[in-house]
């Protein structure tokens, strides 16, 4: 299982949200290439972005810090929030990230998901599935749809996605551990790639998430940066 500790941007500093909020947010630093360098050096398998301020308004908004955090580390890193037309997407792939995560473009329009797959191939095309209550979450958390996760997840699957990031988003930010069921009936319906989102509190959480059969990574945030999980994250799951 693949690791990906998360950096959350707005107005380029490192920050944390509690279920998506903008007015609950915690700011843990200034400086998000030496947040990235820390995670790396624990062990991550990818950097988990997210452009928070894109995510709100739709057009990127630190994408200077987010060159700077895949030029100064080894490891991949995935960049979602705003990527809702071409542009924005080949801008991300042009500040040096490997894959980019749709989201609300993605939930209203399977033909752009698939449009991106043909143009950048779906190995470099994720697709973030935001969950509240089993209905797909878009414009940063701030509208719900009636789409379901599992339908939209086959649909992006269908449409060429390789990958699908599932958050739910009662459980993000509040360290109250991911949604196992939920991510288990995603596992028996998809053949891509599932990455786990939200609720990681505990080295006990990441070995859980690890034992899950076909899964491909997990997303941590806060758990890290409350000191929650510490050490080598490769050793912990090991």
């Amino acid at each position: 299982m693949n690791l990906l500790p998360a950096i959350d941007l707005m107005d380029g500093e490192v920050v944390r949200l509690k279920r998506g909020l903008a007015t609950e947010k915690t700011v843990y630093s200034n400086d998000p290439v030496g947040f990235a360098r820390k995670w790396e050096d624990s062990g991550a398998d990818w950097l988990h972005i997210v452009d928070l301020d894109a995510a709100f308004c739709g057009e990127p908004r630190n994408l200077v810090a987010i060159e700077k955090i895949c030029t100064a580390v080894n490891i991949p890193c995935e960049l979602g929030g705003g990527m809702r037309n071409f542009e924005n997407v080949t801008a991300a792939f042009s500040a040096g990230v490997s894959r980019v995560i749709l989201g609300t473009k993605a939930c209203e329009s399977p033909e752009y998901i698939a449009e991106m797959c043909a143009e950048f191939g779906g190995e470099r095309i994720a697709v973030g599935i935001d969950a509240n209550h089993g209905k797909v979450a878009v414009k940063g958390w701030t509208e719900t749809t009636a789409t379901s996760a599992s339908d939209l997840a086959l649909i992006a699957q269908v449409a060429g996605a390789g990958t699908i990031i599932y958050t739910d988003i009662a459980t993000d930010g509040m360290l109250e551990g991911p949604n196992f069921p939920e991510l288990e009936n995603l596992l028996k319906i998809l053949d891509c790639n599932l990455i786990a989102s939200g609720g990681v509190s505990s080295a006990d959480d990441l070995r859980r998430l690890s034992k899950m059969p076909r899964l491909y990574g997990a997303i941590i945030g806060k758990a890290l940066y409350d000191g929650r999980i510490t050490g080598n994250l490769r050793e912990i799951i090991s």
